[in-house]
């Protein structure tokens, strides 16, 4: 589904990312783990299209996508949700998920005038499943509020929320336990496992070795930029490259 082909990225005499290469099946949730530096972000940013590769191909269902800015990949499938959550505080919980609705009739002026009804009907539609998709994520009952009012693990669910509005066929997940109380932790993996069973697949930055365990059934690891080594959570956490990339030997 998404294959990344030799990516490199320079910045100056610096390179962040180094010739990695990787493929994501449809239908998995893969861990991409790694020490602070590694990369993990820049190559997410590379996927996302926030930043272009130096070198290399990204592929999407087939079509290469390493050009295409991001609102254009959001409309191919791929989502992407951000370490820290940064809502319309001002606005409200179902004004954030409606926001991400994607090819709005009513977005263009023309059928504002000629089909009037059509434009209110799919903006009924619109508002119907972003609540659905609220109450999915337990947050149904302040769809009215500001964003502003929430913890930092409800704007992770807020996130989610509204990411899902777009209905992505992927979605990179960047540090989704970072700031998350335990409680409220079980709460979003239990969602991302029940999105997962729905068909979407996930690639997901993480620290947290006991949401990258019991989520992902394989786990790519970087280091210094490059791709490490890759694996299933137990053979990657006993490799002594990850090891050493990790505590420099010190657990030896």
């Amino acid at each position: 589904m998404l294959e990344i082909r030799s990516v490199s990225k320079r910045f100056g005499g610096m390179t962040a990312v180094d010739g990695v290469s990787a493929s994501i099946s449809r239908g998995e949730i893969v861990g991409l783990i790694g020490p602070n530096g590694a990369g993990k972000t820049t190559l997410f940013n590379l996927i996302a299209g926030s930043l272009r590769p130096s070198r290399g191909e990204i592929m999407l269902n087939g079509k290469p996508i390493q050009t295409a800015p991001p609102h254009a990949r959001i409309g191919l499938g791929l989502g992407r949700t951000f370490q820290i959550p940064r809502p319309f505080s001002g606005m409200t919980l179902l004004e954030n998920v409606l926001v991400a609705a994607q090819g709005q009739t009513g977005e263009r002026i023309w059928p504002n005038w000629v089909s009037p009804r059509h434009v209110v009907q799919e903006e009924r539609r619109n508002v119907e499943k972003a609540m659905s998709l609220l109450q999915f994520v337990t947050l149904g009952e302040l769809a009215g509020e500001p964003a502003r009012v929430l913890s930092g693990g409800q704007r992770k669910l807020l996130e989610l929320a509204r990411i899902l509005m777009a209905d992505p066929q992927i979605i990179l997940l960047d540090e989704p336990a970072a700031g998350v109380n335990p409680s409220l932790l079980e709460t979003i993996m239990g969602k991302l496992a029940e999105i997962n069973s729905g068909g979407v697949t996930f690639l997901i930055i993480e620290h947290n070795m006991d949401l990258v365990s019991r989520l992902c059934r394989r786990v790519l690891v970087m280091a210094a930029g490059r791709l490490l080594c890759a694996g299933t959570p137990m053979e990657v956490a006993c490799d002594p490259r990850v090891i050493e990339a990790y505590l420099g030997g010190a657990a030896a």
